[in-house]
């Protein structure tokens, strides 16, 4: 299958390429602005699809944007309709198409021209009007303040906010590449329009807040809920912009006789994540705690984990090692420690359900 794909050195259309390049059926035909027209044309007769993303938001002068977004869609059209076959196109309005400015205009008229080509030919046209468009591989200081939000702030560059009660609407890249294979698999019948799920509202202010929020969190170990949601590809994005040489960050070592503890990662209201080491014949803990739980697993070496119950005095002793994964969980009213029994270096990794707080430790020393 062979797909046309305008605007193909853009940052939609890279990513829609990069998910295309995963199935071998389909047969990529790139269209630049360094094309010429006769590639234009050479690709419309192979093509079997069109994904018409090539579009102008920034000119130089507002000429550019009829030449760009409308000419260049009517010149599609034509294309199209003189190879006398039905070559489903999908376009990249603007939700500003329903705006009175030169940008909404072009893209409206655009829109009219691949109306026009359904309404003659019965060509399948599917329409995008996306809000801002942010991800991946978007271009900074240019047409998207996100893209310039994550690359200054990661960066250690000023940004600027005019007003920041100003709310932006957004849709992130990975809605709608997942949308655009959609339409390009099941071919949708009786629409011209698609609308992307789910977007998202957010003020400057905000946008910022939670920007310079992911940043710190690199001082604080803490951080942000970004598994879900919108924060889920907000941080992806704001990730994407660090320079590899910031790939990496370093963390504290507290390192004594017994070995060292690191704190990895603190969450907001599920615990933390830290590792320690321990020398051989090394016991480390010897405390209890009324709630704070924890859960062990040793990933080199063999330990001996230690249980008294505080009121009782019963005992209790388990062995783990390294070579096979074994979760130990300490419970609240029961002392622990944690001894290496082995000839090398013990390597344990620690979640605790709560972040360590030197105000209100939760951590009684208790003999086990």
């Amino acid at each position: 299958m062979n797909i046309l794909i305008t605007g193909a050195s853009g940052f939609i259309a890279k990513n829609l390429i990069v998910s295309l390049k995963r199935n071998d059926k389909y047969e990529i035909i790139e269209f630049s602005r360094e094309s010429s027209q006769s590639e234009l044309k050479e690709g419309v007769e192979k093509a079997d699809f069109i994904f018409h993303l090539a579009g102008v938001n920034r000119p130089k002068n507002e000429g550019e944007f009829k030449e760009g977004n409308s000419d260049l869609t009517l010149q599609l059209c034509e294309l199209v309709k003189g190879t006398g076959k039905n070559i489903p196109i999908v376009y990249t309005s603007s939700i500003q198409a329903e705006q009175d400015n030169p940008y909404g205009k072009s893209k409206l008229i655009a829109e009219t021209h691949l109306t026009t080509l359904h309404n003659d030919t019965g060509n399948s046209i599917y329409i995008y009007r996306l809000p801002n468009v942010f991800g991946k591989w978007c271009k900074p200081n240019y047409n998207s303040v996100v893209a310039t939000f994550c690359h200054n702030i990661a960066n250690d560059l000023p940004i600027q906010i005019n007003n920041p009660e100003a709310e932006v609407n957004l849709v992130h890249i990975g809605a709608v590449v997942t949308s655009f294979l959609d339409t390009l698999s099941n071919l949708p019948k009786n629409t011209l329009h698609i609308d992307v799920e789910p977007t998202f509202k957010i003020t400057l202010g905000e946008l910022a807040e939670t920007l310079y929020s992911y940043k710190k969190s690199r001082e604080t170990l803490v951080t942000e809920p970004v598994g879900d949601g919108f924060n889920r590809v907000l941080y992806a994005t704001y990730i994407s912009y660090i320079k590899p040489e910031d790939f990496s960050y370093s963390v504290v070592k507290h390192e004594d006789p017994r070995g060292m503890f690191v704190e990895m990662l603190k969450t907001k209201d599920s615990g933390q994540f830290s590792f320690f080491t321990a020398h051989p014949g090394i016991t480390r803990g010897g405390h209890y705690h009324h709630c704070k739980t924890e859960k062990f697993l040793v990933i080199k070496g063999k330990a001996k984990f230690g249980f008294r119950h505080i009121v009782t005095d019963e005992v209790s002793e388990l062995i783990t090692n390294g070579d096979k994964p074994e979760i130990v969980e300490t419970v609240p009213g029961w002392s622990h420690d944690i001894t290496n029994i082995g000839d090398e270096e013990l390597i344990v990794m620690l979640w605790a359900n709560e972040n360590f707080d030197p105000k209100a430790p939760d951590t009684v020393a208790h003999k086990v």
